[in-house]
C-alpha cells in the first residue's frame, strides 16, 4: 500500500515557490525529530526537494521512535542518499557522526489521548528532548522549535485570535498539563539557550493542523471527520459543535514556519490561518460538502443540547505577526479538506 505522491508532492511545490531566501540553507546538515510526523515530515521532503531543484547540497537527518512508521510515511525518500533515518527516543543523548547546522525540533507525542495516558512521556519529550537537542546546537547550531497553541492556556476572553503576548492560566496540577506545560518549558529551555550562548531560536506555535500524514486514529476531530467522510458515515459530534480554533492545511503551516525562520526577526510566531477560525460544527459541514455525492449530513450525539450553541466560543491564534513576514495561505480551508481526503483515498487498497 502506497500513498499517492500528487497531492503531497504538489503540496511541497507550493511551499518552495514561496519567495524566501532559501540558499541560507544550502549545503548545510539538518536534523529534523519527529521525522515520522505529519508537520515534520512535510519539512524532510521540502528541504529534500530544495536539493532536487536547487542543488542545495543539504544533508537531511530524520529522528524518529518508529521506523516503520516513518518508512510507511516517507517510503519514496527514506532511501535517498542525501537522508539519513536515525531510530531512537529524542529523550536519550544523540551521537551524531558531525556537526547540526540545524534542528527542527518536533518530537512530542501529539495524540491528546498520550497527554493523559502517558504524562511522563509526553513532557520528558518536550524537555528532557530540548535540552538534548539544544546542546548539539551549542556553538554554533540554529534551533526551530514546533510549539503548540497550548502554550496559551485558558483565557476569559471566548472568541478572541490570541496574539504571541496573550497568555492564560495552565491548571498544573492536571496530569493532562503534561503536553502544556511542557511545551512552554521547551520555549523557556531555546530562549535560555539563546541567552547564554547566541543560539538563533525561531518558535512556531502551531495551531490545529490537519492534511495528509494524519493517521485516521489520531484522536482529533478533523481526523474523526476525515475517516467520517472516507467510510460513507454521517459526522456525529458530541457536543453542540460550538468550540472554534484555527484549523489550518498542513502545506501552509509549514510555508509558516519556514517564513518565520527564514525571515522572522521575533523569536514566536503563531503558524496558523486565521481564515480557518471556525467551529467545530462548520469544519464537520466542511467536510461533508468536501464530497456532495455521499450526502453526508452532521448530528448530534443523543443528549447533546444545541440550544445553548454559542458561535463566537473559543479562541484562535492571530496570525498578523507572521502575515507582515509576507506570509498568506495558498491553500485554505476547502482546499485543504479536499485535498487531505485525496490522500486517504488513494491509500486505499
Amino acid at each position: 500500500m502506497t500513498s499517492r505522491p500528487g497531492v503531497v508532492d504538489g503540496d511541497v511545490l507550493e511551499i518552495l515557490s514561496n519567495d524566501l531566501p532559501w540558499h541560507e540553507l544550502d549545503g548545510r546538515t539538518v536534523l529534523v525529530t519527529g521525522a515520522a510526523g505529519m508537520i515534520p515530515s512535510y519539512a524532510v521532503r521540502v528541504l529534500l526537494a530544495l536539493n532536487d531543484q536547487r542543488d542545495a547540497g543539504i544533508r537531511v537527518l530524520g529522528l524518529v521512535r518508529d521506523a516503520e512508521k516513518a518508512r510507511a510515511l516517507l517510503s519514496d525518500v527514506i532511501d535517498r542518499d542525501d537522508f539519513t533515518l536515525i531510530t531512537q527516543d529524542v529523550t536519550a543523548p544523540l551521537d551524531l557522526d558531525g556537526p547540526v547546522d540545524v534542528v527542527i525540533h518536533g518530537a512530542s507525542p501529539a495524540r491528546p489521548s498520550l497527554h493523559a495516558a502517558t504524562p511522563v512521556t509526553t513532557i520528558r519529550a518536550n524537555v528532557q528532548g530540548t535540552f538534548n537537542l539544544l546542546d548539539l546546537c551549542v556553538p554554533s547550531g540554529r534551533f526551530v522549535l514546533m510549539s503548540s497553541a497550548e502554550v496559551y492556556g485558558q483565557r476569559a476572553d471566548g472568541g478572541s485570535l490570541v496574539a504571541e503576548d496573550q497568555y492564560g492560566a495552565v491548571d498544573i496540577l492536571s496530569p493532562r498539563s503534561s503536553y502544556t506545560e511542557g511545551k512552554r518549558a521547551a520555549e523557556t529551555i531555546a530562549v535560555s539557550y539563546h541567552a547564554q550562548y547566541g543560539i538563533p531560536v525561531t518558535i512556531a506555535r502551531f495551531g490545529h493542523i490537519f492534511g495528509p500524514g494524519m493517521l485516521l486514529d489520531d484522536g482529533r476531530v478533523q481526523a474523526d471527520f476525515t475517516a467520517d467522510v472516507l467510510a460513507g458515515r454521517d459526522i456525529t459530534l458530541n457536543s453542540d459543535g460550538s468550540a472554534r480554533r484555527t484549523y489550518t492545511y498542513v502545506a501552509d503551516a509549514v510555508a509558516g514556519m519556514f517564513y518565520a525562520m527564514l525571515r522572522g526577526e521575533s523569536t514566536a510566531y503563531n503558524v496558523a490561518d486565521r481564515g480557518g477560525f471556525i467551529s467545530i460544527r462548520d469544519l464537520a459541514e466542511t467536510f461533508t460538502r468536501a464530497r456532495p455525492e455521499k450526502a453526508l449530513t452532521v448530528r448530534f450525539g443523543e443528549g447533546v443540547d444545541t440550544s445553548a450553541y454559542n458561535p463566537v466560543r473559543g479562541q484562535g491564534l492571530d496570525d498578523t505577526r507572521l502575515r507582515d513576514l509576507g506570509w498568506a495561505p495558498a491553500v485554505g480551508l476547502e482546499a485543504g479538506v479536499d485535498r487531505t481526503i485525496i490522500w486517504h483515498e488513494e491509500r486505499t487498497p
